[in-house]
């Protein structure tokens, strides 16, 4: 489907109309909005997608430098 110009600047004017209703619903707070959203995915029932934690970077052997002691 290809979108023509006109489709893709109201896809574009919508984003930017919701973003500020949902800014103007929270005094611009960050935060508020954040935990808000966690909350709403929370209880929405649906499963969410959890990245594991990185593994850590494997060290050559015998790069670590030896604490020493005074």
């Amino acid at each position: 489907m290809q979108q023509t110009e006109a489709t893709h600047d109201s896809t574009i004017e919508d984003i930017h109309r919701t973003r500020r209703r949902i800014a103007e619903k929270f005094g611009g707070n960050l935060l508020a909005m954040i935990e808000d959203a966690r909350q709403r995915q929370e209880s929405s029932g649906h499963s969410m997608w959890r990245p594991h934690p990185p593994k850590p970077a494997a060290q050559p052997k015998g790069s670590a430098r030896k604490a020493t002691r005074k």
